[in-house]
């Protein structure tokens, strides 16, 4: 991992003002080649571990954790006899669903204005599981599945609703809890994610602090990547309290800490080349260089990787995340 830390314009934007998502993939070091097209960027004093030069009389960030909760509200209900979606808070980026019904194979799908279909093993019986509405402003649909033939992998149409979205902020899909991205207040990831940014001055040095915590603390789990069934869902505590995961666990829990600090973070699944991966992005109001990580080139942020930056062999986890080229996002969670 390279020591060095590096600097440009300390120049704040609003959330407002900038409202793009800026999306890096944490990758490794051995992977950076030098994206940077303008003048090269001066070193910066590493001894204080600061991702960014701030004057000393910048108080830390406000570390206090913020737990968005969801709720099933009641107010726009649809349904049958064996499932029930709550629309009550669409516009806050997500919708609440709970089966009922004894069918041991069922799917959820959600598609969105941006014609993406995200597709859900529904695996909890009797209980209401937050799923995330990440396409934007529109028309989403959602279809629930029951199988119908389980040895030809045939599914039926048990209940299907559609719903028109205006989200009363573009962010808020990207820091709420959902199915992927599972915490609550009493979870141990959200008090470790305050703890760790409790110095941090900006954003930016908080990214740095989770970044380098998720990479040093997590190892890659070759067995369970081996022996991970379809529909696996990732346990954010888990993940920390055992020290172990693959690339859905990494990607997770990193999303989780920063969403628990206000930091807008999508939780990505797509290709890294030809490999099934899973990767973060997340929103900045900084611009900034980071430990030469994260990397932006007064044009462009590098993609970033925690699972391929952790203190893993790097061609044992080649095997099953691919080596970090060609990342095609398919779903954002």
């Amino acid at each position: 991992m390279a020591a060095d830390l590096f600097q440009t314009d300390s120049k704040r934007l609003s959330r407002r003002t900038y409202k793009k998502i800026l999306p890096f993939i944490l990758v490794a070091s051995f992977l950076i080649s030098g994206c940077s097209s303008g003048d090269k960027p001066q070193a910066a004093d590493t001894s204080s571990g600061s991702s960014t030069e701030i004057d000393d009389d910048t108080p830390p960030r406000d570390n206090t954790p913020q737990v968005l909760t969801p709720e099933a509200s009641g107010t726009a209900v649809y349904g049958n006899d064996v499932v029930s979606m709550d629309l009550s808070n669409v516009s806050k980026g997500y919708m609440m669903l709970t089966y009922s019904g004894n069918n041991e194979k069922v799917k959820f799908q959600v598609e969105g204005p941006d014609g993406i279909t995200c597709t859900y093993l529904v695996s909890a019986r009797n209980e209401s599981v937050v799923y995330p509405l990440t396409g934007g402003n529109g028309s989403y649909n959602f279809t629930l599945l029951e199988s119908a033939d389980a040895a030809k992998d045939l599914y039926a149409v048990a209940f299907t609703q559609a719903a028109d979205t205006v989200l009363e902020d573009e962010f808020l899909p990207f820091l709420t809890p959902n199915v992927y991205v599972n915490y609550n207040t009493e979870s141990r990831t959200v008090s470790e994610g305050s703890s760790l940014v409790k110095e941090c001055r900006s954003d930016l040095d908080a990214v740095n602090e989770i970044y380098h915590f998720v990479i040093k603390n997590v190892e890659y789990d070759t067995e369970k990547a081996e022996n991970v069934e379809y529909g696996y869902t990732p346990n954010v505590d888990d993940t920390l309290n055992t020290g172990k995961g693959i690339c859905f666990d990494y990607a997770a829990l990193m999303t989780a800490i920063l969403r628990t600090q206000r930091i807008p973070t999508r939780l990505e699944v797509g290709y890294a080349g030809e490999a099934y991966h899973a990767w973060i992005s997340c929103y900045l109001d900084e611009i900034g260089w980071v430990d030469d990580i994260i990397e932006f080139d007064g044009q462009n942020w590098s993609l970033m990787d925690p699972t391929l930056a952790s203190n893993n062999s790097n061609s044992s986890v080649k095997k099953y995340i691919g080596d970090g080229s060609k990342y095609i996002v398919k779903y954002t969670y």
